[in-house]
Parts: C-alpha cells; structure tokens; sequence
C-alpha cells in the first residue's frame, strides 16, 4: 500500500481542523434542540455515527423531534460491541441487550428524571456501559408539569406538555408514593437492563429547592431506599456558577477553592471504603482541594470504579446533567481513548470532534497525561539519554508516553480551532501558556456562567 503524499495528509489535516472549527462555531452560538433540526446539525449528526461506526456495532434509542428529551440527539447512539477487524468476533461479542425493549424502558423511564434526561449509556469500555443522565426528578417538578420546565428554559421547552402518563396534580398533592414508585420503578429497571451497579452523584446539594419547591432529588437520599441495591457514591463537585470564577481568574484552576460553607451545600463527599482506600488519596481533604486536584482525584476515582467490576457498568449525574455529567463522562472517554482502550481506530482530530465540549475540559488534559490517570497497565520504560552540547555530561530525559502525546495532540487541535473561532488570545505562543481573552459569547454558549444557569 502507498503512504499518503505529505500534501494529501496536509489537506486531510486541514479539512478536519475546518471540521472542529464549525462545530465550535455552531455551538458556541446555538443550544441544541432536537425538534429544531437543520441542515448543518443533520450532518454533524452523520458525521458522529461515523465516527462510532469506526470501533464499535451500534443501534439506534430513537427520539425523533425530542419526543423523550428534547435535548439528547434525535438518534441516540447504543454501541453493542467494538467491530474491529471486520466483525469477525460478532458472535463473541453479541449484546445481549434488545434495542426494542431497551426504546420501552427509556421511553417508560424519562419521567423519572431532571428535564427527561434519562439514563443514557455513551461509552462501552471491556462490554460495560458508563452512562449519563440527569439527577431524579422530585415533587416539584412533577408538581409543576410543564410550568418548571417552562421556567428554567425561557418558556420554549414543552417536553412533558403532552405525556399522556402523567398524573393528576391531586395525586401529588395527596404525596402519593405510588407515583414515585411507578416512574422511579421504571427508571431502576433501565441501570439494572444496562447492567449499571454503581451511581455517582456529582451534586453538591441532596435536594435542588427552587421558589421553595423540592424541584429535584437524588438517589441518596431516597426515602423509600428505592436505590438500595446499587452502590451510591456523593461525590460533590462545582456546577457551572462556579466555573464563572474560573473565568475571572483568566481561566487558572490552580488555586481556586469552592467554598463548601455555602447554605444550599448539604451533601457530603461518600465513597464506599472499598473505592476510597485503595487510592492513596485522602479523601477527608477534599474541602481543601482546588479545582485541579479535585478533577483529578474524581476522574481518577471513576477510573478505578470501572477498572475494578468486570461486570457492571457507572452512571454518572449531576443535576440537569449538562455541564458536570458531560465534563467528566468527556474526561473519561479522553482518557480511555488515549489508553487506546474505546474508540481505538479514531485520531486526535476525530476524537475531538466526536467529544467536544467545555473548554476547562479540554484546557484541563494536561493534567492527565500521567499513567497515573491510565487504565491500562503498562510496563515502566526506561528514560532516554541525551547529552549537553560538548558531550560530557549524561543528561536523562523521560521520553513523552504515547498517552501524553495523543491528549496534547487534542488539546493543541482544540486550541487552534477555539483560537480562530470564538477569538482566543494566548498571553504566550505555546498552547499550554495562560489562557485570556475568551468572548463571553462562548462563555454563555457553553455554560460559563453564573446567572440564570441550571446545573
């Protein structure tokens, strides 16, 4: 076979770095609903299923206009099981889970949580699913039927509006538990049909109170311990009104503390002994962490979660599921792509394109590039050697790991495309250099700000 012409490589480099500069254009300035489909986002639709059509056999939860959440795609991709060399493992690697039945649990499933965000699984690593979704819904947004999603969304947003399935306001007057019990009894259906065991709750609060009313809730503090049978981590993390100091301080996440004394933080960090001690991590610092180390130490326990079942698969949530969810469930997938353990075949750009989200996540790889953060073990390599210019004196230099290489390829990818889309300026020439300068449009866009947010 003949190589590719440096001046063929050079024009696919291009038009995929053209690629990443329209997708952050487009979504710098539009929130994405399903009903509100153009041209433009039907082939940036396409392009995705390409890209996971490259690793992995994948079907199809429909949601056509939004019809069971009006803010996942319309096509919501299944992966069954990678398809490397030419699906000659297809019998091995069946899923044994049926995509018609798996459409009935969802569409049973949505009113259980925030917005209809429900348990959506997005990454398959070693047959297990590491799934998404939103925290429970509670009684006030049931309450309030459309009126809550009418309120935190400008008015635009009629998901519920015409669920023939929802009760009559007496019921929830009347705090019937059946209610819960149908809604969150279909929910638990779908972790355990996607063979989920353990949850993780990124939710700094246990409840989110909005005009007095418990809007949402969470599986830890389940009255009726509905959710007894998985395993439940609280593992608080900062929402997106956070991050607006992370823009004040020129985007440096060193240094910057949350401050857990605030009224609405009631829920404590909680991890089973058998996550928390084997990690060498002293969890009851967490308070003292600033926004690198806790990132860090998060991602590197959900690292160990997945490693350490063979068997199950993690949801992680945080409130309405689009901004903690996202940036952690793309730090994963980062990182397990860069261990070459999903989405294998996919380079820099195409991964990029496949996962782009907030900045801090992409501006925080560089702080993963340890084999501290791999879940694969590998074998120590010694240095390299190298010596000064009279060469007298042996100086030894690590090489970079494969791993580093590929996530500050990423990072250098998002950089660029970030830089002559939405108008970045670098305060020095290097990539990895202070970040200042980002137009509050995107800020707004991506949710970096402190206002009128959910989170």
């Amino acid at each position: 076979m003949l190589a590719a012409s440096p001046s063929a490589a050079s024009g696919l480099s291009f038009r995929r770095s053209e690629e990443i500069a329209d997708l952050i254009d487009l979504f710098s300035k539009t929130q994405y609903r399903a009903k509100e489909v153009t041209p433009r986002v039907e082939a940036i639709e396409k392009r995705c299923l390409e890209l996971f059509a490259r690793d992995y056999k994948y079907s199809i939860i429909q949601n056509s206009s939004g019809d069971v959440c009006g803010h996942y795609p319309r096509q919501i991709v299944f992966l069954e099981y990678e398809s490397t060399d030419g699906d000659r493992d297809r019998d091995r690697y069946e899923s044994t889970v049926q995509i018609s039945k798996l459409q009935d649990l969802v569409n049973r499933s949505k009113l259980a949580r925030c917005r209809g965000r429900f348990v959506c699984p997005v990454i398959l690593y070693n047959g297990k699913h590491i799934c998404r979704s939103a925290t429970l819904a509670g009684w006030g947004e049931l309450y309030g039927r459309t009126g809550y999603n009418y309120i935190f969304s400008g008015g635009s947003d009629d998901t519920w509006a015409d669920s023939e399935e929802f009760p009559e306001d007496s019921e929830v007057r009347n705090g019937d538990s059946q209610l819960f019990d149908k809604v969150r009894g279909h929910d638990i259906k779908l972790l355990r049909y996607l063979s989920v065991r353990y949850i993780c709750d990124l939710m700094v609060e246990n409840k989110k109170v909005k005009f007095g009313l418990n809007v949402t809730s969470s599986e830890k503090v389940d009255k009726a311990q509905r959710y007894a049978d998985f395993t439940l981590l609280s593992v608080p993390y900062p929402g997106c009104e956070f991050f607006k100091d992370y823009k004040d301080r020129d985007y440096t996440a060193e240094g910057l503390v949350f401050n857990w004394n605030q009224d609405h933080v009631d829920a404590p960090l909680t991890i089973p002994p058998c996550f928390s001690q084997n990690l060498n991590i002293d969890w009851t610092q967490y308070q003292s962490w600033d926004l690198v180390e806790q990132t860090q130490n998060y991602l590197k326990l959900l690292l160990h979660i997945i490693n350490s079942d063979d068997n199950s698969g993690l949801l992680v949530h945080c409130i309405s599921g689009w901004d903690r969810t996202p940036l952690f469930v793309s730090l994963l997938r980062f990182s397990l792509w860069a261990d070459g353990a999903v989405h294998a075949s996919l380079e820099p750009a195409e991964i990029l394109y496949l996962t782009i989200i907030f900045f801090f996540c992409f501006n925080f790889l560089k702080h993963i590039v340890s084999e501290k953060f791999s879940a694969v073990r590998k074998q120590r390599c010694a240095p390299s050697s190298s010596f000064c210019q009279d060469g007298s004196v042996p100086v030894w230099c690590p090489l970079p790991t494969e791993r580093q290489v590929r996530l500050e390829a990423v990072r250098e990818l998002f950089l660029a495309a970030y830089s002559s889309t939405v108008g970045l300026k670098s305060s020095t020439p290097s990539p990895s250099g202070a970040i200042s300068g980002l137009l509050e449009q995107f800020a707004r866009g991506v949710g970096l700000r402190g206002t009128n947010a959910i989170v």
